[in-house]
């Protein structure tokens, strides 16, 4: 009884909700996104980019009318629930834990990259780890201040990225974006996908800080769709300039290609380099605190439903934060990093957010479909061709990514069934329908 009378705190505004948005998504223009170019070449990897943008357009748009008509912390979990029951309901909430887990030891382990590179007596896992503890610990001071240092990192992150931007646009040449464009054809495309919505993944995660909006229904809609704007124009200028200055051979298995671009015209010992690797530093903090932010919440909800351990829906009494979730999710990130390296990590958590975009979407087309009357402060624009086409977009980026990287596919599908079966063998379907009927 006395964890039900402590609620996670309303305490956020549009401008806290776009700063998430933003810093929850743009460590991706710092690293990741190179990893398309190993396998798509610059014009396969942009061609792979101009259609997950155009995914993410479609998708954020009807993705909103969910957000504001049921603001839960559970976000994709919540409206599958509400959709399809139990079951849509765990592989929501499986996929979604999959995504913001695999990417945040992704983040720490460029952290610690970044790190490496301007100090490199530093060991690259010493300090990914103790990223995960420092800013785990910054989490559990409260939502309110979390979300304004998110907002300060982002504000940073951006002004790095709009000055890297004015540095190295001096130096663009088309013949070297040009150079080997398309290695391995449009196969290539298919295959650079998952590096392509890493330059936007886990911007959803807005959802998992519904509970904690003041005035959520108009201050939702306006955070998710500028931040999309601007995480849109910031991707494309990063690449294509990136692409300018240096032959992508020589930056396609990096975990910090911006300070490298830099040092490759400029020389690394130049003090505009190591100004570019620290500055570097704010993409990535606003992004893995943005997203250290957003799994809490999703394990909180899922404990709240009886999905997970009902210890992680503890919510400390003074900050009013998961402290629980908080912590088993550092944990769990940790193992992560320690067995796998970045590119594994990046195609996992892809995988994992392509499946909550195809069950989000058929979320909001069943329940136009059996609750018409439902409350939705905000409709999809050009009903029912946007979620049409992201769902479309999403399941050719899901195939493609099982068909090129199958081994991660069957690692992410293998854990679904596992737990699926555990989830039906134990009875849990039986329990939440058995509390749902009760609160009803």
């Amino acid at each position: 009884m006395e964890n039900e009378q402590v609620t996670l705190k309303k305490a956020l505004k549009p401008i806290h909700l776009w700063a998430i948005g933003v810093g929850l998504v743009i460590s991706g223009e710092y690293f990741g996104w190179n990893y398309g170019w190993g396998v798509a070449g610059t014009i396969g990897l942009l061609i792979a980019t101009l259609v997950i943008t155009l995914l993410y357009f479609t998708f954020i748009f009807s993705f909103t009318e969910l957000t504001t008509a049921i603001p839960n912390a559970g976000g994709p979990f919540a409206y599958a629930l509400k959709a399809f029951g139990p079951l849509g309901a765990l592989v929501a909430g499986y996929a979604t834990l999959i995504e913001f887990l695999f990417a945040t030891p992704a983040i720490a382990l460029a952290l610690g990259s970044y790190v490496h590179f301007l100090y490199p007596t530093v060991p690259v896992l010493m300090a990914s780890i103790i990223s995960f503890i420092l800013f785990t610990v910054i989490n559990l001071l409260g939502i309110k201040e979390a979300a304004w240092f998110s907002l300060i990192m982002t504000l940073l992150a951006i002004g790095e990225l709009v000055l890297f931007i004015g540095v190295v646009a001096p130096h663009f040449k088309l013949e070297t974006f040009m150079h080997n464009p398309m290695p391995f054809g449009w196969g290539g495309v298919f295959a650079a996908m998952p590096f392509a919505i890493w330059l936007y993944v886990c911007l959803e995660g807005v959802a998992m800080v519904a509970e904690e909006v003041k005035d959520e229904k108009k201050a939702i809609a306006k955070g998710y769709i500028s931040a999309l704007l601007t995480l849109t124009v910031l991707a494309l200028a990063v690449m294509i300039s990136v692409g300018g200055i240096a032959h992508w051979e020589n930056l396609d298995n990096l975990d910090y290609p911006l300070p490298e671009s830099i040092a490759l015209v400029l020389g690394r010992e130049n003090a505009l380099t190591k100004l570019f690797a620290s500055v570097g530093l704010f993409g990535l903090i606003a992004s893995f605190h943005g997203i250290i932010i957003t799994y809490s919440r999703q394990m909180y909800a899922l404990a709240r439903a009886g999905y997970l351990p009902k210890g992680l829906s503890k919510v400390s009494k003074k900050q009013q934060v998961p402290y629980l979730a908080l912590i088993a999710g550092a944990i769990l990130g940790i193992i992560a990093l320690l067995l796998l390296d970045t590119m594994k990590l990046v195609i996992i958590s892809t995988i994992g957010a392509v499946v909550v975009y195809v069950i989000s979407m058929l979320s909001l087309f069943k329940l136009r479909s059996s609750q018409p009357d439902m409350e939705r402060p905000f409709k999809a624009p050009f009903y029912p061709y946007f979620p049409a086409i992201a769902l479309l977009l999403a399941l050719v980026a899901l195939i493609a990514m099982m068909y090129f990287y199958p081994w991660l596919g069957l690692i992410f599908f293998s854990g679904l069934a596992i737990i699926s079966a555990i989830f039906f063998a134990t009875g849990m379907h039986r329990k939440i329908i058995e509390s749902a009927v009760t609160a009803d």
